[in-house]
Formats: structure tokens, C-alpha cells, sequence
């Protein structure tokens, strides 16, 4: 790889040491009589307004691997990489939505983890031990991508080493980085992701803006980029005619194709917009706010971040135009920072997608260690568990998932994390039938629920390991769309994502399950909540003494 430049490395550590400083600090922002509970440690209080819930949320959603991997997409000619900007525009109606009612729900009840309202709703300790199964399965191999991401930087960087470095070049930058991430989140909880990413958004919204802006003087204006790109695509298609036609690589393009390619690109953005608040870390960035409304705001202000994807997105196809050449597609953007910027801007630049990492993983750590300690260490080890020993189990159990991911990253192939990334939606898609429909109907059946969730995953997860790599026969994971099968039987030639179809048959099974329960009168179980949990707002009786009793209730 290159050789480190001074001028970049500087204004990297800068920016790396500044959030490193605010994570301590962060302990002393909206300081708490003390951080002992999950409500303080894991949730910030739960009193977050509008503005740090939309650096927050954004901070959460919007990765440092999002910031590599949707414009790697394009880079590689497969132009369905803007899947990713439909599905953030539907996002927020959905949102919208269903996520009040759950924040209301989950503060009325003192609910930390949406495991916790599954049990509380539907009386299945079962049922709730398999969300929480789910939500920390999904939740770390989306923490080791936010380490691809900081691996791509740092080899970008000269900080790896490249391939043919020693393990201490290699490794030991990345477990730096991680164990000052590791020590701020244990000391200042949520509180710290949600500091930082004031810096985190600040940065990435310079670095994008200044290079949509910047790239087309350099490149022949955008018209004279998407000219460029479509010409090395003509020519890798007609290159590699052959291999095409036998299925050994894919056409690119900066259209995607008709028929089939269409299938997977509507089913994809329906399929991640559905599954991304199933993530245990967008609810908990949700559930740290200090009124329902606040939740609404944001539904309609985050998708500026959706424009924000486009312009990113795009950068994918200027890669292409300024002649990077790159065998692993998730180096082109730092590449192409180092090449066409100064290196005091490259600097930011790495620094925004390190940062970028940081936030997202902190948050994930913190909401896979909540369900942890809610749902399996207090539900089956410790039932009288104490506040205290609860943010104890939850601040370790954070250490050991960032240290598991690390481990992950660096101990196994980064094809193997992308795999399973691509698992994880479909996983945790599964969990929208107990979380998302059991906030309007209790109709289907604790154990239905069960049984619809084991077919989705089991489904989801065999239809994704029998999908092979384009160009590499016998081979696992290969993507998360295929040609609809079931059971063995052809039914489409359309592409689909196996998330959605492993839904369509976990709804399939709960549904015939529910009826059958019913029919046999198997008990339901008692529900804990009542309608009006569903509409508490803060000041609410049993809502206003879990916030800050210094606040003043929020006006409508």
C-alpha cells in the first residue's frame, strides 16, 4: 500500500484523539446522579429532544460501511447499489408510524429492549429470548463491517501495512482505535455515540458536499464522469462476453437491468426499509428520547440523509471515472480521496469514516449488551437482579461484543462479515411480526409467533448459504437475492430477496399456527400492557417520574 503521508495522518489523529476526548467527556453531559441503571447508562436518560436524536438516529443508521459499501457497488458496475436510497425514503413513513407507539409503550412499562415488550405483550419468556436471540445475532457482524470499514481507511492510509505486513502492522492500529472505543463506551454509555456523532455528521456532510462539488471540475463535470464510467463498463462487458454468457461474472452498468433486476431491486429496498428499526440499535437510539413527538420530527427531517446517500452514492461512479484501480471495490473511495484531494483534506476524509464507524458500533454494542442483560441474563440467570448489577452485566457485556467483532474481523476472512452482514437483515426482518404487528393486535399466538419465527429463519438462512458466488461454483452466501423458489420447486425467474420471502412464510405459519391454537384453546398468556400504553407521552402519569424531574413536560 502507500506510504503514510504526514499532512493526512495528522489532521486523522487530530480529529481520532478530539472524539476520543468527548467519549470520556461525554460521562459529564447531561450528568445523572449516576450511571447505575440501564434507563442512565444504556438509554442516556431517555431524554434526548429533536436535535441530538437527529445526529443520534442518522449517526446510527447511516455507517461508516455505508459510506464504503454503497458507492463500492457502483464502483463495481452493479448499478442496484441505489437500492439503498429508495429504501430510506420509505423508510420514514414507516417509521413514523409504528415507532411512537412502541416508545410509548416501552416508557410506560420501563421497557429497555424490544425483546422487553415482546414479553411483556405476548407472556412467552420463549418468544422474547428468541427476539433477543435474533437482535444480538443480527447486531455483530454489522459491528465487525464498521472494522471493514476502518481496515479499508487504514490501508488506504499506509497505517495496515497491506496484505504482505507483519500482524502487529496490520492489527495492532485497529485494536487501538477499538479499545479507546471500547473504554469511552464502558465509562459514558449512550451518551457518548451521541456527542460524537454531532462530529461524525458534521464531518461526513463536509467531506460529501465538498466532493460533489470538487470531483466534477477535476473529472469533466458529472455529465463527462457518467460518460467515462459508461465507457469502462461498455468495455469490461465487452471484454468479458464470454464469462457473462456463462454466468461467470456479472454485465455492469449505470442502469440496472430489466426484468429480473428489477424484482430484486423493489424487493431489497422494501425488504431493508421494513428491517432496519427491527435493529436492537435503532430502537435503542429511538427509546433515548424524551417525548413520542420527538420521533415524528425526526421521520420527517432524517431524510436529508436520504439525499445525502444519492450524492455518496455517486461517488462510486466518479471512482470509476478517475481510473482507480482497486481489486477489493470497498478501497475505491478512500482511494479516491488520497488521489484527487490534498492530503489535509484526505485527512478528513479518513477521519470522517473512522468516526463514522465509531458511532454505529458504540450504539450496536450498547443495545446487543441491553438485550443480554434484560432479556437473558435477568430473564433465566438473575431474575432479582439489582439496577446496578444490570448496567454492570450490560457495560461488560458491551466490552466483550466489540472485542468478539475485532476478533471476527481479524481472524476471519472480510467476505465471511460481508455474508453474514447480509444474514443479519434477513434475521432480524423476522422479528417484525411479535414487535411491529404485536404493537397494534395481540390476535396471533405466543407459540405461532415462535413457530413462524424458526421457518423464516430457518428459510431465510438456506436459501442465503445456496446462493453461490457469481463466478465461483459450489460456493455459499453468495448474495441475498435469488430466483423464487420454495421447497425445492422454480416458481419465478425474478429475483427476490430472501428476507421478504422468509417473512411472507413466518406470517404464512403464524397465521395457520394462531388459528390452530385457537382452535385447541392453548393458552394465550396475559398481557401486561393496556390501549392506553400505546399513546403515553411524557408528563403522563408513570411516564414524567422516569425523566428528568427538572424537566418541563413538552408542549404539543
Amino acid at each position: 500500500m502507500n506510504d503514510v503521508d504526514p499532512v493526512a495522518l495528522s489532521i486523522f489523529l487530530f480529529f481520532f484523539l478530539l472524539v476520543t476526548i468527548l467519549g470520556f467527556l461525554a460521562a459529564r453531559w447531561r450528568k445523572a446522579e449516576t450511571l447505575d441503571n440501564l434507563d442512565e447508562w444504556g438509554l442516556g436518560g431517555r431524554s434526548f429532544g429533536t436535535f441530538v436524536a437527529w445526529f443520534l438516529i442518522g449517526g446510527d443508521i447511516y455507517t461508516a460501511y455505508t459510506f464504503i459499501a454503497v458507492p463500492a457497488l457502483l464502483y463495481a458496475g452493479n448499478a442496484t447499489g441505489f437500492f439503498a436510497v429508495p429504501y430510506t425514503i420509505i423508510l420514514y413513513p414507516i417509521i413514523f408510524i409504528f415507532l411512537p407507539r412502541l416508545w410509548s409503550v416501552s416508557h410506560r412499562r420501563s421497557y429497555v429492549t424490544p425483546a422487553d415488550f415482546v414479553q411483556g405483550r405476548f407472556d412467552s419468556r420463549g418468544l422474547s429470548l428468541a427476539i433477543a436471540f435474533t437482535g444480538i445475532l443480527a447486531t455483530l457482524p454489522y459491528i465487525a463491517l464498521q472494522l471493514v470499514g476502518i481496515q479499508a481507511v487504514l490501508d488506504v492510509m499506509g497505517l495496515g501495512g497491506g496484505e504482505d505486513a507483519s500482524w502487529f502492522r496490520k492489527d495492532v492500529p485497529l485494536f487501538v482505535a477499538f479499545a479507546l472505543l471500547a473504554a469511552y463506551t464502558y465509562s459514558s454509555g449512550l451518551r457518548a455515540p451521541a456527542l460524537i456523532a454531532f462530529v461524525k455528521d458534521t464531518l461526513i456532510y463536509l467531506v460529501i458536499i465538498v466532493a460533489v462539488i470538487y470531483l466534477p471540475t477535476q473529472l469533466g463535470g458529472w455529465s463527462g464522469i457518467f460518460d467515462s464510467a459508461g465507457k469502462a463498463f461498455d468495455s469490461f462487458n465487452k471484454d468479458s462476453a464470454d464469462a457473462i454468457a456463462s454466468g461467470e461474472a456479472r454485465p455492469k452498468g449505470l442502469i440496472p437491468g430489466l426484468g429480473v433486476s428489477q424484482w430484486a431491486y423493489a424487493t431489497l429496498s422494501l425488504g431493508s426499509a421494513l428491517a432496519l428499526f427491527m435493529y436492537p440499535h435503532s430502537v435503542t437510539a429511538v427509546l433515548s428520547t424524551k417525548n413520542r413527538n420527538i420521533i415524528r420530527r425526526n421521520a420527517a427531517l432524517l431524510p436529508a440523509y436520504s439525499f445525502l446517500l444519492g450524492l455518496l452514492a455517486l461517488l462510486g461512479i466518479a471512482a470509476v471515472a478517475a481510473g482507480i484501480q482497486v481489486k477489493n471495490p470497498q478501497l475505491a473511495i478512500p482511494q479516491l480521496f488520497e488521489q484527487e484531494f490534498s492530503p489535509w483534506f484526505a485527512g478528513v476524509a479518513f477521519a470522517a469514516i473512522v468516526i463514522g464507524a465509531f458511532v454505529p458500533a458504540a450504539i450496536m454494542s450498547i443495545a446487543a449488551a441491553n438485550l443480554w442483560t434484560r432479556n437473558i441474563y435477568k430473564a433465566f440467570l438473575n431474575p432479582g437482579a439489582t439496577d446496578a448489577q444490570e448496567a454492570k452485566q450490560s457495560k461488560l457485556a458491551s466490552l466483550l461484543v466489540k472485542f468478539g467483532a475485532l476478533l471476527f474481523v481479524l481472524a476471519l476472512p472480510k467476505d465471511f462479515a460481508i455474508n453474514l452482514q447480509l444474514l443479519g437483515g434477513i434475521w432480524i426482518l423476522q422479528t417484525l411480526p411479535a414487535i411491529v404487528i404485536g404493537l397494534y393486535t395481540r390476535w396471533f399466538h405466543r407459540y405461532a409467533l415462535i413457530a413462524g419465527w424458526a421457518v423464516g429463519m430457518a428459510w431465510g438462512t438456506i436459501a442465503a448459504y445456496n446462493t453461490e458466488v457469481v463466478g465461483d461454483p459450489g460456493s455459499h452466501f453468495g448474495g441475498s437475492v435469488a430466483p423464487l423458489e420454495v421447497l425445492g420447486i422454480h416458481i419465478s425467474d425474478n429475483l427476490i430477496y430472501f428476507g421478504l420471502t422468509a417473512l411472507v412464510l413466518n406470517l404464512i405459519v403464524a397465521a395457520v399456527g394462531t388459528v390452530i391454537c385457537r382452535v385447541l384453546d392453548v393458552d394465550a398468556g396475559t398481557d401486561d400492557t393496556h390501549p392506553t400504553d400505546y399513546l403515553a407521552d411524557a408528563g403522563d402519569p408513570e411516564v414524567v417520574d422516569r425523566l428528568d424531574p427538572l424537566s418541563t413536560p413538552p408542549v404539543d
